[in-house]
């Protein structure tokens, strides 16, 4: 059963920075896609970034800002977000590809206010 855990949200003043953790179980290799998205309140889920084996894509408001990795060791993907901005502020998702289906974690909240 894959289970998807993610950690590392919180309230930050913008041009801060935050890292989020996603932490996966349940026969995940490095060969899964995986990706972070969010949700901002009255808003559509958006993909932020995915991390694949052909490499690593970004949406276009957070190129340059946020890195997406993972640890294949430790069944760990990261966002590490920089010059956070307000717009920022959403619940953050990650999910994995896995069985032919799209697995998602619980979120967690990110917000950027001063």
């Amino acid at each position: 059963q894959v289970q998807l855990v993610e950690s590392g949200g919180g309230l930050v003043q913008p041009g801060g920075s935050l890292r989020l953790s996603c932490a996966a179980s349940g026969n995940i290799f490095s060969i899964d896609p995986m990706g972070w998205y969010r949700q901002a309140p009255g808003k559509e889920r958006e993909l932020v970034a995915l991390i694949t084996g052909d490499g690593n894509n970004y949406a276009e408001s957070v190129k340059g800002r946020f890195t997406i990795s993972r640890d294949n060791v430790k069944n760990t993907m990261y966002l590490q977000m920089n010059s956070l901005r307000p717009e920022d502020t959403a619940v953050y998702y990650c999910a994995v590809r896995k069985y032919g289906a799209t697995y998602w974690g619980q979120g967690t909240q990110v917000t950027v206010s001063s």
